[in-house]
């Protein structure tokens, strides 16, 4: 060996060879019989011995040093004749040392030699034997080194860097290595190949197009590694790649390069957006692939991070200019006479250039199928995104969305139904947008037919919308067919949907938010609408929100408040709900709007009785259904508790107390067997209480009353409802009190045995009212030569109440005490003799010694 080092460096240098080289090949040639030495540690030595030679025969390296391109002449020679071969072979040596020192001498001896690119014929094949070897085939490369194999691929980009155009010839081999290292396992490794492939591709753009689409599928393979770094280098070399091979390739990358937009890392966004945007200026075959690449670019102007969104913006507006150029001619006429942006446009000082209208514009009947099938896809993020990517879409697009107006509105209702908020947020904006940028004429026609077919939460919610985005002017022609479609029923009562009320309500808001005055012409058909969501939704929360639109629609129409709104419109809303009245159940949805109706006009509601009484008659008729007649009793009882400023307002309700008591409250309380019957019952004496307790009726009215329903509240003392019974006392104290004495006697005596039995009664609050009615019935009889006649009556009760007066309660015993005080007065030797007949038996004679006493000071009294 070192015989054949001799003969090489004796050998004729030729004449471009100066005394320099001559010398240097001399040198080396002491030193590389080493590298053929048996041991590792010789080899070792004799590597770091070339390298101490080289350095030290090497000069300042700066660009002022004039010896340095000397230099580099010089070291051409023994470095392609001397060097190069024999470190290509310590490539392979079995220390991974000497191949570390082999691959240091290597860089600097192609930094140094003066013409690197002829090293290239020994250099890619000896790289693509290390990187690339049939070992990679079993699942390891033939370098075992992670660092040794960075350190290699960095070799390959300096001969990239430094053989330039020349690396030509031996593209196959580079292009071998990369597809093998793109998917090295160490991740350095990764990225350093994706700058070599990038640099490689720049290199030689006249020949890489025919290699360039054999890197795509291990550069795909990569773009989802899990540093983000390597995502981020991946991108940028696809990126160049595509830029300088064959552009058929962007079909193959955009489905990737579309998943990294959702990625978490903003890096990796941003290389997205860069590379793309880099595409559609300068990429040979872009209008080909324009409604491919634009959406990508335009989702980035959706970005959350602000550098992006600028980014996105700046790309987005040079590639509109840089069209616009392209195409002067075609657009020299909306050039010359450019549009206004729309009255209503959302931010017409940010209004995209012509161009960027233009291509959107051109390429919208390719992009849409596309968002219309991502804004369902199963995945959250996939539809936010397509949500936000449509809303910047009909920006650009402005009023040529008129002709995919069809399909964007059946795309909204579909995405407005989603459960996620961020997804229906945009689509309301891009609802808002049809407002503004097409007619109501158009829109209305197509949105008012889906929501005939089919009337969903989601339909509402895209007509609320839109309404918001239209100019007041425009809609004021048709604020009456929206308004009338509303309130049809088929759409106000679709559902008892929260959602649906929610919606619904918002339509009827945004009208009048929008058009104010002009709603005046519709307002009967919007309070038919806000009268119906109140009905349906029940406890969930509208009835606030109901009334706050109320109140304005009662500012738009300048009236006070909407109790005023409600005068203005009672009459034909009742006259609208009495005409299905007949057929009517609980579950009737026009119950519901009456009993809002009622419960909620206020004063109003005494102009209407004409019209009210015979509904509340008709339908509380006991032929009807009970659940029904439960609701409207207790409806009824709300209002008659505050019938001065409701169904009296006028002072016309007794004309009407015949209408009430004889055919609605007698018919309810006849007995009949059943719970829902007894429930009826107890509603039917609740709104009689209320009637008696309204101050609506006189003393004589109230006469009235009780001679019709006496009887009939006798028969509720027994009925098994606790408070039935209570409030049946109640109303018997109340008709006694009315009543003054004028009663017929015969009807008077059958009081009192009612009563007396409601002592005994398991309730202590029945009771007690029982002792009160006893009380002011014993008021009744005057103290006069006519008391005589109740004598045997007064003896029985003073008899019975005695009995009471050793009751347990003492609560009881105290009201007893005060009955049989108050009746003292008609037969005091009478009750004398009966107390004193019994105070013996009692448990204790408290109380009957406090009756004697009180019985003792009457004369006195007296």
């Amino acid at each position: 060996m070192a015989a054949l080092v001799a003969a090489e460096s004796a050998a004729s240098p030729g004449r471009a060879e100066t005394a320099e080289a001559a010398e240097l090949s001399r040198a080396l040639s002491r030193l590389l019989p080493g590298l053929e030495a048996d041991s590792k540690l010789g080899r070792r030595r004799a590597l770091e011995a070339l390298q101490r030679a080289l350095e030290a025969a090497w000069p300042d390296e700066s660009a002022a040093n004039p010896a340095a391109a000397a230099a580099a002449a010089a070291f051409q020679g023994p470095w392609a004749r001397l060097l190069l071969p024999r470190l290509l072979r310590c490539l392979a040596d079995p220390a991974e040392g000497c191949r570390a020192l082999a691959a240091h001498l290597l860089s600097q001896g192609l930094r140094r030699a003066a013409r690197p690119g002829d090293a290239l014929p020994r250099l890619l094949p000896a790289l693509a034997a290390r990187l690339a070897g049939p070992e990679l085939a079993r699942g390891r490369p033939p370098e075992a080194c992670e660092e040794l194999r960075l350190a290699l691929v960095q070799l390959l980009g300096l001969a990239v860097r430094l053989g330039g155009a020349g690396l030509a010839p031996h593209l196959d081999d580079a292009v071998r290595v990369l597809r093998c290292t793109l998917l090295d396992p160490f991740a350095a490794v990764r990225r350093e190949s994706c700058e070599c492939a990038a640099g490689l591709a720049r290199a030689t753009p006249d020949h890489f197009h025919m290699q360039s689409e054999s890197l795509i599928s291990p550069l795909m393979q990569s773009i989802s590694h899990q540093h983000w770094k390597v995502r981020v280098a991946v991108i940028e070399a696809t990126g160049t790649v595509i830029q300088f091979g064959n552009g058929k390739s962007v079909d193959d990358v955009l489905p990737h390069f579309a998943q990294r937009l959702f990625d978490d890392v903003p890096q990796v966004r941003q290389a997205v957006t860069s590379v793309v945007g880099g595409w559609l200026l300068d990429l040979r075959d872009r209008y080909s692939f324009f409604h491919k690449l634009i959406p990508l670019l335009l989702s980035s102007l959706e970005d959350d991070i602000p550098e992006i969104t600028l980014m996105a913006t700046s790309l987005w507006e040079k590639v509109g200019l840089q069209w616009q150029r392209e195409n002067e001619e075609d657009l020299k006429d909306k050039l010359d006479f450019a549009t206004p942006p729309p009255a209503h446009h959302p931010s017409p000082e940010n209004r995209p250039v012509l161009g960027c209208r233009e291509l959107v514009f051109r390429n919208l009947s390719k992009i849409l199928p596309a968002i219309c099938h991502d804004i369902t896809d199963w995945v959250v993020g996939t539809r936010v995104k397509a949500a936000q990517l449509l809303a910047v879409l009909m920006l650009h697009a402005e009023d040529h969305i008129t002709q995919h107006l069809e399909v964007i509105l059946r795309t909204l209702q579909r995405a407005c139904a989603d459960e996620d908020r961020a997804v229906v947020s945009n689509c309301i904006r891009s609802a808002e947008l049809v407002g503004v940028f097409v007619s109501p004429e158009v829109f209305l026609k197509l949105i008012l037919s889906a929501l005939k077919k089919s009337p969903s939460p989601a339909c509402l919610l895209v007509l609320a919308s839109i309404i918001r985005g239209c100019p007041r002017e425009a809609l004021q022609p048709h604020l009456k067919v929206i308004a009338t479609e509303l309130a049809q029923p088929h759409v106000c009562q679709g559902s008892e949907n929260l959602l649906h009320g929610e919606h619904l309500l918002l339509c009827v808001q945004t009208l009048v938010s929008v058009c104010q005055e002009d709603c005046r012409g519709c307002s009967l058909q919007l309070m038919e609408v806000l009268v119906t969501i109140m009905a349906l939704s029940g406890a969930t929360g509208l009835s606030d929100k109901v009334q706050e639109t109320m109140d304005g629609l009662a500012t738009v129409q300048e009236v006070n408040s909407r109790q005023d709104l409600y005068r203005e419109h009672i009459g034909p809303l009742v006259e609208w709900l009495a005409a299905t009245q007949n057929d009517w159940t609980v579950h009737s949805v026009e119950l519901l709007q009456l009993t809002v109706v009622v419960t909620h006009a206020g004063p109003a509601l005494g102009e209407v009785l004409p019209h009210l009484m015979p509904i509340l008659r008709s339908c509380l008729q006991p032929a009807r259904d009970p659940q029904m007649r439960l609701r409207l009793f207790s409806c009824l009882s709300r209002v008659l508790l505050n019938a001065k400023q409701t169904i009296d307002s006028q002072g016309q309700f007794h004309h009407y107390l015949d209408t009430v008591t004889k055919d609605i409250l007698v018919p309810n309380l006849q007995w009949h067997a059943g719970k829902t019957a007894a429930a009826i019952r107890t509603a039917a004496v609740s709104c009689l209480w209320a009637l008696i307790s309204s101050e609506v009726l006189s003393e004589e009215q109230i006469q009235q009353v009780q001679e019709t329903l006496m009887p009939h509240i006798l028969t509720t003392l027994e009925e098994d409802s606790q408070m039935t019974r209570l409030i049946s006392c109640q109303i018997i104290n109340r008709f006694l009190k009315s009543s003054s004495g004028i009663i017929d006697p015969d009807k008077f005596i059958r009081i009192y045995p009612e009563l007396l039995k409601r002592l005994d009664d398991v309730s202590h609050e029945v009771r007690l009212a029982a002792t009160s009615a006893l009380v002011t019935w014993l008021a009744c009889i005057k103290n006069d030569d006519g008391k005589s006649y109740y004598q045997s009556n007064i003896q029985f009760l003073y008899r019975e109440l005695l009995v009471y007066l050793d009751d347990p309660e003492s609560a009881v015993q105290d009201a007893v005490l005060e009955v049989l005080k108050a009746g003292s007065v008609l037969f005091p030797e009478l009750l004398v003799r009966e107390t004193e007949a019994v105070v013996h038996k009692h448990r204790s004679p408290a109380h009957c010694q406090q009756l004697l006493q009180h019985l003792q000071a009457l004369p006195l009294a007296q």
